[in-house]
């Protein structure tokens, strides 16, 4: 599956988008691909970032995202040193604030 066919299966296209466009560019050293059914960034198969759609959200994934500084306070800790910020619309995918993160990476 690729992740253009990853987007179309699923509901929130439009933030899906705005992420994958995001990635591509923020992260140009990275290679994109649905992994564990999934989109997501990795370079030399160590994993950077990435998305998954639930049924009233979609998760932006920062497998380091516990080592960031987010003066925004946006991203939520998860499992080992994983943060996330969920969304439902393109209005909440802040640019400047995801790029600040991707850089730090």
């Amino acid at each position: 599956m690729s992740i253009d066919d990853y987007i179309a299966g699923h509901d929130f296209q439009p933030v899906q988008k705005a992420l994958r466009d995001l990635l591509d560019t923020r992260l140009p050293q990275a290679e994109g691909r649905v992994y564990h059914g999934h989109p997501i960034w990795l370079v030399d198969k160590t994993m950077l970032a990435g998305f998954k759609v639930y049924s009233s959200y979609v998760t932006f994934m920062i497998w380091q995202g516990q080592d960031i500084d987010d003066p925004t306070g946006r991203l939520r800790p998860g499992a080992r040193r994983m943060a996330a910020v969920k969304l439902t619309s393109v209005s909440d995918v802040d640019e400047a604030a995801f790029a600040a993160w991707l850089t730090q990476l």
